[in-house]
């Protein structure tokens, strides 16, 4: 089957007047125009092209990359608005429509808007929509804490700043742990901070990921997670008390509680640790 709005990975067929013919497994196939043909070739080799509909809508495959996909999200420009919506520049010669109907705000010729590309099934056309919230959902969540996902920056807040987490949860980076300018569209890696009873997920920017911590620390991480984010531990315990909980020496937790503490994961009081919530 060929995908439309995706990437095909075809077999040349036959060549015409008008360009390469390109098939799948089951004998579907979709013209690649003259225009993209690449300069060398052989009838069975395989292409990999992008797959959409032309102005006909007709499907057309092309060598051109898209600027966004089928299912995902991309900041773009809207570069022309009429009567009947706003079109975007997506890398391809046909312009992507948004109706007016899945605008978010009124769109104007020249800006740049995050949305999400979908197949209408009414239409059987490919659109797109600023109205990113429908798009996303956090009732089942895929990801995990301390996992390290992709990110799109969708929204600054009060609280901070809304990103989407693998193109498919909304999640949010607080004010006071964001070092850097973050702009709408940024893409960006960041880490599973924390999941709330009511599936709302927090997220880090720190550089060094959860997983990617030395094992003592995350050792005490766990063992923080199992004691309700505390542990009655600190750098000046006694090296006994210490191994006898972790099984560990106080060089060895001392390090790790201290490499903790720079990611901003935990605090250190006088009666213990604290796992930053």
């Amino acid at each position: 089957m060929i995908k439309i709005g995706e990437y095909n990975t075809l077999e040349i067929l036959r060549l015409t007047s008008v360009g390469l013919f390109l098939g799948d497994e089951e004998e579907n196939d979709i013209l690649l125009p003259n225009k993209y043909v690449p300069e060398n070739y052989e009838i069975g080799d395989k292409l990999k092209v992008f797959c959409y509909l032309d102005h006909d809508e007709r499907p057309v495959a092309t060598t051109l990359k898209p600027k966004i996909i089928l299912n995902n999200f991309a900041l773009l420009q809207a570069v022309e608005v009429n009567e009947i919506g706003a079109f975007m520049d997506w890398g391809l010669e046909k312009h992507l429509f948004v109706p007016y109907r899945e605008q978010a705000r009124k769109m104007e010729k020249g800006k740049w808007y995050l949305v999400y590309l979908y197949m209408d099934e009414e239409t059987d056309r490919l659109v797109a929509s600023s109205k990113t919230n429908n798009f996303i959902s956090n009732e089942e969540l895929s990801v995990e804490k301390f996992e390290e996902v992709d990110l799109i920056v969708s929204r600054h807040t009060e609280m901070g700043v809304e990103v989407i987490v693998n193109q498919r949860h909304k999640g949010l980076v607080y004010e006071n742990e964001i070092y850097s300018d973050l702009h709408l569209g940024d893409r960006l890696k960041g880490v599973v901070k924390k999941i709330r009873d009511d599936h709302k997920i927090d997220i880090s920017l720190q550089q060094i990921g959860y997983k990617n911590i030395e094992p003592t620390a995350q050792k005490i991480l766990k063992e923080l997670e199992d004691n309700n984010g505390f542990l009655g531990l600190h750098d000046k315990s006694d090296a006994d008390l210490i191994k006898e909980m972790l099984g560990m020496s106080k060089k060895s937790f001392k390090k790790a509680i201290g490499s903790l503490y720079k990611q901003k994961l935990i605090q250190i009081k006088e009666d213990g640790i604290y796992l930053n919530k």
